[in-house]
């Protein structure tokens, strides 16, 4: 049951990549941010209402799984979402959705730093499999122009390049290290999300807590509330729409998650979850025409990227 409630909270992901990317091009991410966390709060209180009307009661309260989840939503809700919802954004949902299956690497590699595990040959030989899986992933000829099939990320990318081409610029370029960072604070979120599910059975609660906390710090930091009825009422209808089932699609697979790792390992429940190159390479391909340019560098890479977070998994 765990493996079945992973795997559809991947394939609800995979489709949000495509659903997000469509958006972008149509309303601005600080406008859809709000539109979509909100979406995912008046959601997840009718999911809650419901299971609370179904089961006719509620977990007891526990003060620590509470607190993980709130913090939890700093790290996904509000983090994670903004630096991802700018890597599809700026790299499209096909390489975005290659990067965010380094979640389990920085997971690996945060509890060899902070807590102190110890890290095998073959866990740093898979860590730099992974990391070349993602060089190749973004890898662009250094004279390779825009294009109709060419993003202006990776062309921005093979300017830099011809400016002094090597690894350490194509790894830590800013859209990259974005995409990165969004990986990051979800491994993180998902570490906190993972000890809190295990002692507060209330997934659909956690997940509304941690939308909760996202929406109230992105209206403090990241937009001016006074203008919010204005940019609605002016934003385009589709952008807005899309937003819209953005936000139900992602609360419905971060509840999915959350309950997978009750039955599940978190690593087990993370690295199903994050296998969504599997479908978005495809999906982005026909419908979004390969607007991202994916080549056979692409496809090398993301098998490179899925190998090594399977060993880092298994070992």
């Amino acid at each position: 049951m765990g493996e079945l409630l992973a795997l559809l909270s991947m394939m609800l992901f995979a489709i949000n990549m495509i659903v997000t990317k469509m958006a972008t091009s149509r309303l601005s991410l600080t406008i859809g941010f709000f539109i979509s966390a909100s979406v995912n709060i008046i959601f997840s209180t009718c999911l809650f209402a419901v299971d609370y009307m179904l089961k006719g009661e509620v977990q007891p309260f526990h003060l620590t799984a509470f607190m993980l989840f709130l913090v939890s939503g700093v790290f996904t809700t509000f983090l994670g979402r903004w630096f991802f919802f700018e890597t599809i954004e700026r790299l499209g949902p096909a390489k975005a959705s290659t990067f965010q299956t380094s979640n389990p690497l920085f997971t690996v590699l945060i509890s060899w730093a902070v807590l102190g595990e110890s890290l095998s040959v073959s866990k740093w030989f898979a860590v730099i499999i992974v990391l070349s899986g993602l060089f190749l992933v973004n890898y662009v000829k250094p004279r390779q122009e825009l294009t109709e099939v060419t993003n202006a990320a990776d062309s921005e990318i093979a300017v830099s390049r011809q400016k002094g081409w090597n690894v350490p610029r194509t790894l830590f370029h800013p859209y990259i290290v974005l995409a990165l960072l969004s990986s990051l604070s979800y491994a993180i979120g998902n570490i906190l999300r993972g000890t809190a599910i295990q002692q507060w059975n209330e997934p659909i609660l956690g997940a509304l807590i941690g939308a909760v906390v996202g929406l109230l710090l992105h209206m403090t930091f990241s937009m001016k509330i006074s203008t919010i009825a204005n940019q609605i009422r002016k934003a385009d209808r589709r952008g807005f729409w899309l937003y819209v089932i953005s936000g139900t699609i992602t609360i419905t697979a971060q509840i999915l998650y959350i309950a997978s790792m009750k039955l599940l390992p978190v690593s087990i429940a993370t690295v199903i979850n994050m296998s969504t190159p599997i479908l978005v390479l495809p999906i982005s391909y026909f419908i979004l025409k390969n607007q991202e340019g994916i080549t056979w560098r692409t496809l090398l890479g993301v098998l490179m990227v899925l190998a090594g977070i399977n060993v880092i998994i298994l070992m």
